[in-house]
């Protein structure tokens, strides 16, 4: 088993920044790919950013590409989330998953994940 813990979620303006973070125990973390997702009311939880268990190979959704910035550091069992110039459209709860992921093309979807954070709020206002 892993636990996912999420963090540093909130209410920004248009324009703004934050920087999520994800706390995991249990298993090795560096064993496990790790990635982000996200939900907004009424639509489906939708691929964010993923991140390979060497660091080497990052994904991103493409209207995400160049303002967020997923990072992992396997030395503390943790992974960010760096968000800059966010928008409106990026209101969502946001969450964080760990997988034993072979192929990297299954990143975009959520059932290839194995454990799931609750997840943390990020309200960015116009």
């Amino acid at each position: 088993q892993v636990q996912l813990v999420e963090s540093g979620g909130g209410l920004v303006q248009a324009g703004g920044s934050l920087r999520l973070s994800c706390a995991a125990s249990g298993r090795t973390f560096s064993n496990y790919a790790m990635g982000w997702f996200r939900q907004a009311p009424g639509k489906e939880r939708e691929f964010v950013a993923a991140i390979s268990w060497n660091v080497h190979d990052t994904y991103y959704l493409d209207s995400v590409k160049g303002r967020f910035t997923i990072s992992r550091d396997n030395a503390k069992n943790t992974v960010y989330l760096q968000m800059n110039s966010l928008k409106p459209e990026d209101t969502a709860v946001y969450y964080c998953a760990a997988g034993d992921i072979s192929y990297s093309a299954s990143y975009g979807y959520p059932q290839f994940w194995d454990y799931w954070g609750q997840g943390t709020q990020v309200t960015v206002s116009s």
